[in-house]
């Protein structure tokens, strides 16, 4: 349990094994130097997109981006092999991308059936079936990505009162009301549209009144205002995250990761293949400082270290992740290392 104690000192490493990856990798990190070291692989959740760390309890949960889609516990308690709970369980969804822990419950955004999806945890922390979903309905104008709701992330605000739901296909957020037993139907509480086109892909809080949005198709961030008594969500303003000039057709972000003291914000570019950084300001509004290579090719997630002095990219295509020092007064990352990680999707610590 020592290693569970404290969370800089260990990561885990999601990938494809459909396309040669090695599920998820268990890999020590030296919180000095960012480096990390393979302690072990386990394929026993196939295609885990997505993990997340239960802040408490030695768990991970693990989505399998598959249809139908599903989700997994794993217990953490050995530093050196996650170990499976139970068979994984059924989301009543297709192709989950993303998974959250709020109100008792494992959550997951299920991005080819386009709803989300929710359920409540046993005694030992593992999900109980079956799952209770909410059905995004819409559509955008591109008509090969947004030809229905496409739901790619779910994120509980700071109050832990409602769940946020990007959907990339309807162009717009959705929220639940989260103040109900683990075990209620879910409470749908509104959609918050964004201009059309953008393509909303993940979300993250900066502080507890603001958010910002990052959108897969324009290579834009939304940020907005959010009001926690209420849950509304106003967006305000858009910053592109690739530099003047630079065309975006060929450019998909895909992660977004704010510091941790809410000074500055990443969002990874697949295509550009780099890190865009933006500077934060107390109004919420965000101002692109510039770009840095990614250190590989596709980067599919990116995860900021809880010391907030290293950045680590999943590059998928290239098949690693890559880590950097950034700079306290500029959020600059410079690189310092990677390693191997066939089709890496996500990372995360614990």
């Amino acid at each position: 349990m020592a290693d569970r104690a404290d969370s800089r000192h260990r990561a885990f490493i999601g990938s494809f094994t459909s396309a040669g990856g090695r599920g998820i990798t268990t890999a020590a990190l030296d919180p000095d130097t960012g480096a990390l070291t393979v302690r072990s692989h386990t394929d026993a959740v196939a295609d885990p997109s997505f993990l997340a760390v239960d802040p408490a309890r030695p768990l991970l949960y693990a989505v399998s981006e598959t249809d139908p889609g599903a989700v997994a516990a794993l217990s953490t308690a050995d530093p050196a092999q996650p170990r499976l709970l139970a068979e994984p369980a059924p989301v009543d969804g297709a192709g989950p991308t993303h998974v959250t822990l709020a109100a008792g419950a494992v959550w997951t955004a299920d991005y080819v059936s386009g709803n989300v999806s929710a359920l409540p945890l046993d005694g030992a922390g593992v999900p109980v079936p079956p799952a209770r979903t909410h059905q995004h309905r819409g559509s955008g104008p591109d008509k090969e990505r947004q030809e229905g709701p496409h739901a790619h992330a779910v994120v509980p605000d700071p109050s832990g009162r409602w769940l946020l739901s990007t959907d990339l296909g309807t162009d717009s957020v959705w929220i639940l009301d989260l103040r109900g037993a683990p075990g209620d139907a879910l409470r749908p509480h509104g959609e918050v549209p964004l201009r059309p086109g953008t393509g909303p892909r993940h979300l993250a809080f900066a502080s507890p009144d603001r958010a910002l949005i990052v959108n897969e198709l324009d290579s834009t961030v939304t940020s907005c205002r959010w009001d926690a008594d209420g849950g509304t969500l106003e967006p305000v303003e858009e910053t592109r995250v690739l530099p003047a000039g630079t065309p975006g057709g060929d450019n998909f972000p895909s992660a977004l990761v704010i510091s941790p003291d809410g000074r500055f914000a990443w969002v990874a570019n697949r295509g550009d293949d780099s890190i865009a950084v933006l500077a934060l300001d107390t109004a919420g509004r965000a101002e692109l400082r510039g770009t840095v290579p990614c250190g590989g090719h596709w980067p599919r997630d990116l995860a900021a270290h809880p010391s907030g002095r290293l950045l680590y990219a999943a590059n998928e295509r290239s098949g690693d992740v890559t880590w950097f020092t950034v700079d306290e007064a500029t959020g600059t990352p410079r690189r310092a290392g990677s390693l191997a990680a066939p089709a890496a999707s996500c990372v995360v610590f614990g």
